[in-house]
């Protein structure tokens, strides 16, 4: 039998629950329940990290002990999950005798081994990081670069893992597993970080700084680092707390560690070295999934205030609602953008609309025709045979997709049959043939064709809305119980459908609450001789090159424009370039272009290339000076930039641009970079775009 171990992070106990962590186990959860229904052995870990500094000043602030501090605080968690539908197997807590037990068995291994050794080391350290920084990795205000909070100086003895003997092993491991880190664009991350050497990680802090941690069994005057100690985690839950799949087979190793990319590095570099030392096998795959941002691409933050709170959208809108728009939003590995219409619009237009509306026609039609038990079908012509073909390659794509971690394709396909069954009512208009008597039995084939359709779209929705999905089949007289249920055919005719209610309302309040709401300043209309001025033009340079999931002629790019973080452009070069002579490219951006979705993922921008062969749509791209940085701008010479303000596509195409000589242009104004003209290897009249 196949197995699929999944787990989340665990998450750090003193944070509040966001729609961050609602993603990544809500992710793990439908991942688990679709596993279950294609025949799969199935484990799913979540928990909370309980250590560390900041959990010692928390509870000294509030005048309890850490214990007592951990022990109400992560039940925040424990709480949330019930109330998402979540069904992990097992929640770890750091704190518990199992896990601590284990970590301390795996330290003293490592130093009998000779892995970990202690020197006097000196650094810049943080506190809300927990970790040491060196002088060149401060930011301009000397804080920590990543919280940027005030770093103090330190200097102290402690205990090193010998993480740098691991670099080649790694390297080589990453080599022959392609696919050991998904998406392929993190494996190339991480694969560039370790062409830098490796430094030994510190695992150890001294009990006179920090007294909650987990004592190392070697010198009692020490505790475990937090990472090395919630990393073992993974491991801790299967063997120290002697967990098995349903036939005794080992749980460990996982399939996949899902993760944000935030913390791509401590689980592709830190923690396979540390298997490796310990001779524990490792992972079978490491996900890595994006960011929900917000305001057209801000990272949500609790300092700006503008973190989204799932329980808000839970207790309004329903939990499985909510699942819904967390699992199809997102393409799994991408970053997704987070706004109160988009949730709307998804959930009026998948559930509301279209699955909502098919139920509920053939439920009245049922009732009002058959006295509420389905007919059984006679003959079935082109328009139903089509149904069925399509009801038959969604079941084969969600088999295959399902293993692959194609999540939101998964979901897209099953919508596709519920979309189907609608196209069927409309064509066969099933309200109109229960007025003819003579059509009976061609109306009781097209119920009988819709309720096996809906029957079958919702239990491949079951991982997804497991409560709305028995619920429908409930109306249907149905339900759904194991794999055997994905198949045509299941409903036989007899059934005796269920009392009925919408299972998904409309939400049209709260579309006219925020039509009131957002009423922002409207800006000026530009003129054509205001866009120069107007638009933000940068230098940006291209770090990471992927194939679109639904897209075959679209690149997604993640482009450093000097910003910190860097951001997601769809581009459509696919025609024009391969993907690796786009890597390390320099590019002109187009920053202040109005975010826009592009086949399910959102761009925060746009590039400029010239036209090459226009009927083919090969291009050229446009080059900056050599010597042009990232975020550096580019201007139209003479031309003040304006005040900020974001631009739409209808702004840019008030203007021209051309290539003359080589150089960019907008009219008889030259585009350049610190003075250097911005250039295009186009012929002379060729449109930039």
């Amino acid at each position: 039998m196949k197995n699929f171990y999944v787990t989340t992070p665990i998450y750090y106990v003193n944070d509040a629950p966001h729609i961050g962590h609602s993603y990544t186990t809500v992710l793990a959860d439908i991942l688990t329940r679709f596993h279950k229904i294609i025949g799969y052995q199935t484990f799913f870990l979540t928990g909370t990290d309980e250590h560390g500094q900041k959990v010692q000043r928390a509870a000294a602030k509030r005048e309890v002990t850490p214990q007592q501090h951990v022990d109400e605080y992560y039940h925040r968690f424990e709480d949330l999950w019930k109330k998402m539908d979540i069904e992990n197997d097992f929640f770890i807590r750091t704190t518990m005798p199992e896990h601590k037990a284990f970590v301390q068995e795996c330290l003293q291994k490592l130093w009998d081994k000779g892995e970990i050794y202690s020197k006097e080391y000196e650094g810049w350290y943080s506190v809300g990081e927990e970790r040491f920084f060196g002088e060149d990795e401060l930011d301009e205000n000397k804080c920590d670069p990543i919280s940027h909070r005030p770093v103090e100086w330190l200097k102290e003895k402690n205990y090193f893992f010998k993480m740098s003997s691991y670099q080649q092993k790694l390297i080589d491991f990453l080599e022959s597993h392609k696919d050991w880190i998904v998406p392929d664009y993190r494996w190339n991350e991480i694969r560039g970080f370790l062409r830098q050497p490796l430094n030994d990680l510190c695992i150890s802090r001294p009990k006179a700084r920090l007294s909650w941690g987990i004592p190392l069994p070697f010198d009692q005057d020490y505790v475990t680092y937090v990472w090395f100690d919630a990393l073992l985690n993974y491991v801790s839950a299967s063997t120290a707390f002697h967990k098995t799949y349903a036939d005794g087979t080992p749980i460990w190793p996982a399939t996949y560690h899902l993760i944000g990319k935030d913390i791509l590095t401590t689980h592709s570099v830190y923690w396979p070295t540390m298997l490796m030392a310990l001779d524990i096998p490792l992972p079978q795959h490491i996900l890595a999934h994006g960011w929900w941002l917000v305001n057209g691409g801000d990272k949500m933050s609790k300092s700006a205030g503008n973190v989204v709170n799932p329980m808000d959208y839970m207790t309004k809108y329903g939990v499985d609602a909510f699942r819904y728009f967390l699992a199809s939003a997102m393409v799994v590995g991408q970053d997704a953008n987070f706004t109160h219409e988009s949730f709307v619009r998804r959930i009026n237009s998948d559930l509301a609309n279209d699955l909502g509306n098919v139920l509920n026609r053939v439920h009245r039609l049922v009732l009002t025709n058959f006295e509420g038990k389905l007919p059984a079908a006679t003959n079935l012509d082109d328009a139903a045979n089509e149904v069925v073909s399509i009801a038959k390659r969604v079941i084969g794509n969600v088999m295959e997709w399902v293993p692959q971690v194609k999540l939101s394709q998964v979901i897209d396909e099953i919508m596709s049959l519920v979309r189907s069954i609608n196209r069927y009512l409309e064509i066969k208009a099933p309200w109109k043939l229960a007025k003819d008597p003579a059509l009976k039995d061609e109306l009781a084939t097209v119920l009988y064709i819709s309720a096996e359709a809906v029957r079958l779209s919702l239990c491949l929705l079951w991982p997804v809305i497991p409560t709305k999905a028995q619920e429908g089949l409930a109306m249907i007289g149905s339900k759904f119980t194991d794999v055997n249920d994905l198949a045509w055919g299941i409903l036989k005719g007899g059934e005796v459908f269920g009392e009925g209610k919408p299972l998904f309302p409309r939400i049209e309040e709260e579309i006219k609450k925020q039509e009131v709401q957002q009423k922002p300043k409207q800006n000026k209309p530009l003129t054509a001789a205001d866009v120069p001025a107007a638009m933000d033009l940068r230098v940006a340079q291209i770090v990471e090159v992927a194939d679109h999931p639904d897209a075959t002629s679209l690149y997604v790019l993640k482009v450093d424009a000097g910003e910190g973080e860097p951001r997601t452009i769809c581009s459509g070069l696919k025609s024009s370039y391969k993907a690796e002579e786009l890597q390390n490219r320099k590019i002109l951006l187009f920053a202040n272009l109005k975010p826009s979705a592009l086949r399910g993922i959102m761009s925060q921008g746009m590039l400029f290339a010239g036209d090459l062969e226009p009927e083919t749509h090969k291009c050229r791209l446009v080059s900056v000076p050599e010597d042009a940085k990232p975020g550096d701008r580019a201007l139209f010479k003479g031309v003040a930039p304006s005040e900020p303000r974001e631009l739409k596509v209808k702004d840019f195409e008030k203007i021209a641009l051309s290539a003359k000589g080589g150089a960019v242009f907008c009219d008889t104004l030259a585009l350049e970079v610190n003075g250097k003209p911005v250039t295009c290897d186009v012929a002379d009249g060729s449109g930039i775009h």
